[in-house]
């Protein structure tokens, strides 16, 4: 399966505290990007989000406890079982993928340098896709359709559904949103 594939919903939840996982279980968001939680709790959470039929990507760069190894994508893989990662480290990518783990590689646009490292390490390391942040940046968004072959999910900043709605049409295959009031826009 490829990302692309697994997106019903264009809203992704991104949750980033334990208690609005409960508020992403009953969204109509397919997908929840998990920014929270630590070696203990994290089968819960991702139990809970699975029986909901929700596909979870685990943010690494977030979860208490975790390294950023080879041994812990082994072990994310082997025990917890999610669609994938996410992580703003490439050098974690590959690991991921000889793991069968899809990855999304987090990008922070900052200024044009930051534009061109990130279009190098897609190339480089090839991720299945990419989060671009600050999601806010429609000109940005189609600019990078047209430089890079890998489906774009925007994120960072998006408080509406005219953002969402923007950034789609910009080119992002999904928006995802850390705001609970938005994961049940149905687009």
């Amino acid at each position: 399966m490829n990302i692309v594939d697994l997106v019903q919903s264009q809203v992704i939840a991104s949750v980033k505290e334990e208690r609005d996982i409960e508020k992403a279980i009953n969204s109509t968001s397919n997908i929840v990007f998990l920014l929270t939680g630590n070696l203990l709790n994290m089968t819960e959470h991702l139990d809970r989000l699975k029986s909901a039929q929700k596909s979870v990507f685990i943010h690494i760069d977030f979860i208490e406890g975790l390294s950023n190894t080879k041994s812990a994508i082994k072990y994310i893989a082997k025990k917890w079982r999610p669609a994938g990662i996410i992580t703003t480290k490439s050098s974690l990518i590959k690991f991921a993928k000889e793991e069968k783990l899809m990855v999304i590689q987090r990008m922070f646009l900052i200024d044009h340098t930051a534009l061109k490292k990130g279009i190098s390490i897609c190339e480089t390391f090839a991720p299945d896709a990419i989060e671009v942040l600050p999601g806010l940046m429609p000109n940005i968004i189609d600019h990078l359709t047209h430089r890079i072959n890998l489906p774009i999910i925007a994120g960072g900043l998006i408080s509406s559904q005219e953002d969402i709605i923007k950034g789609l049409e910009a080119g992002a295959l999904a928006m995802s949103t850390g705001d609970p009031a938005l994961w049940n826009f149905d687009i």
